[in-house]
């Protein structure tokens, strides 16, 4: 196993790579952290008793504190206007504010203090995330700063290098898309909503062999829980998930619930299988908090620093060439308003980035990333 971190501006991309293809995969964006981890002085808001919690101003925003993570210090009697010490646990996900517990250690306490809510210390990034994860696994980056902001946390594990060749790149990008293979020619589709996520299941040519349709069917379903529990792991699929497996009568897909539970038993979050509905259709919870890879894919901020990530290619190739990017105006607007990735590409290039806002390219429009393209101003 190693730990592969390709750095492009604005954005860090992790995967955790075998012999068998991916295994783990996250997203980190300097300039627009999901805060999972980050440690605030709060200020109380409004309790709301029918919520059962209460609602904290933080120093980018509000999130909001469950009674049950009040904690014993922080008071029976916490009242509006109240300062208080808070950790987000869940990041702001469909449009809801980040989750926060109030349960700290001491020293955490000890900086919390007085004042004006403030943003205390952060959380561990994605890369210390998955290092703890696989304690083993070197870590490649390929980028010389991000290996001097590494060494000190994990050490000699943490060298320089290439990161994602072709392989990699191809099964990151899959992930991209709504649909992935399962063994035996199945297929998976996920659908998000913002209640849950279904994920149907078409077995496709999975049953072209001799034996019973049923008994043919269970053992093709059988047959890709392991890869179809890989995909929600990949894909950080959180909160409720039903799978709508193909084929099987609604009655006999609960004789899979074994084999389902042990295929998810992998994922260190431990998702819970509750069971199957009537209709037939499998309940997983899994926690949600960190968002999920197709809210982090989704929007002009994701396709600004693909386009980035492309223009930063092409100056590897050629450092002497001068780039454009006309794009969408939410694209262009997602990118100034990024504290870190026009200023991270022009640290790479030696030259900023000349945007050109575009209303006529929409999603879809443009040939190259949809919404944007890049152009050449000289080539050197």
């Amino acid at each position: 196993m190693r730990l592969l971190v390709a750095a492009s501006p604005g954005e860090t991309r992790i995967a955790a790579w075998s012999d068998d293809g991916l295994a783990d995969y996250a997203i980190e964006r300097p300039g627009r952290p999901d805060g999972v981890g980050d440690l605030h002085r709060g200020r109380v808001l409004a309790v709301v008793p029918a919520m059962a919690g209460a609602f904290v101003a933080l120093a980018d925003g509000e999130g909001f504190l469950p009674d049950s993570a009040r904690g014993d210090h922080a008071g029976a009697t916490m009242g509006v206007g109240s300062a208080i010490g808070v950790r987000v646990t869940r990041a702001e996900q469909g449009g809801k504010g980040p989750r926060l517990t109030a349960r700290l250690d001491e020293a955490d306490r000890a900086l919390v203090g007085g004042g004006a809510p403030a943003l205390l210390r952060r959380g561990p990034g994605a890369v210390e995330r998955l290092a703890a994860r696989w304690p083993a696994a070197p870590v490649v980056v390929n980028d010389a700063a991000l290996l001097a902001t590494l060494r000190p946390l994990l050490g000699e594990r943490v060298r320089q290098g290439p990161a994602f060749d072709d392989a990699v790149e191809s099964e990151v990008a899959a992930l991209a898309g709504a649909g992935a293979a399962l063994p035996g020619g199945a297929r998976m589709s996920v659908h998000p909503t913002p209640a849950l996520t279904a994920i149907d299941v078409d077995l496709g040519t999975a049953t072209a062999e001799r034996r019973s349709k049923a008994a043919a069917q269970f053992a093709a379903n059988r047959g890709l829980l392991p890869a179809l529990a890989r995909q929600i792991r990949l894909r950080n699929l959180g909160g409720a998930i039903l799978v709508d497996l193909a084929g099987m009568a609604a009655r006999r897909r609960a004789a899979l619930a074994g084999n389902f539970a042990a295929a998810l038993a992998a994922d260190p979050l431990q998702p819970r299988l509750l069971g199957f509905t009537a209709l037939g259709l499998a309940e997983i919870l899994r926690p949600r908090i960190h968002p999920p890879l197709h809210e982090l894919l989704a929007g002009p901020h994701a396709a600004g620093l693909a386009a980035l990530r492309e223009a930063a290619g092409r100056v590897r190739a050629n450092p002497a060439v001068a780039l454009a990017l006309r794009a969408a105006p939410p694209i262009v607007a997602a990118l100034q308003a990024d504290p870190v990735a026009l200023g991270a590409f022009a640290h790479l290039s030696g030259r900023a980035l000349v945007l050109r806002s575009d209303p006529a390219l929409g999603a879809g429009a443009a040939p190259v990333g949809g919404g944007w393209l890049l152009e050449t101003i000289h080539g050197g």
